[in-house]
């Protein structure tokens, strides 16, 4: 038996392990083929997209799955005070720097591509 508190917003804690495991591979697999350098890091996404077996599956798999992170990161903070979770103030602070950490992280990777978009995202 099930507490009645229990519903449907619990599983954005699990949802993010989930996340999380598809960008971890996705990007290990992205990896692979990507040139570091500026001068030739927008030509590596190119090839990977092109020439690479179903890269370009892998590239719009990480990309929308950094997009679906979010959405359960934003869900399961929503829950959390909805129920009141920041009342465990060690718990939710270790909440909000893993927050601040993915924030930095999903800039890094929209940085990474070095097209138009993550130059002037750069920039600014």
């Amino acid at each position: 038996p099930a507490p009645s508190s229990l519903s449907s917003w619990w599983n954005f804690g699990s949802l993010l392990g989930v996340c999380l495991a598809v960008q971890i591979l996705t990007g290990l697999f992205l990896a692979m083929h990507y040139t570091s350098d500026t001068a030739t890091a927008f030509n590596s996404v190119t090839h990977i997209c092109r020439d690479v077996n179903y890269g370009w599956v892998l590239r719009y798999l990480h990309a929308n799955g950094a997009s679906m992170f979010f959405i359960c990161l934003y869900l399961h903070v929503g829950r959390g005070l909805y129920y009141g979770s920041y009342t465990y103030s060690e718990t939710w602070n270790v909440g909000n720097l893993l927050l601040f950490a993915v924030m930095a992280t999903a800039f890094m990777g929209y940085v990474l591509p070095w097209g138009q978009m993550s130059f002037w995202g750069a920039t600014v």
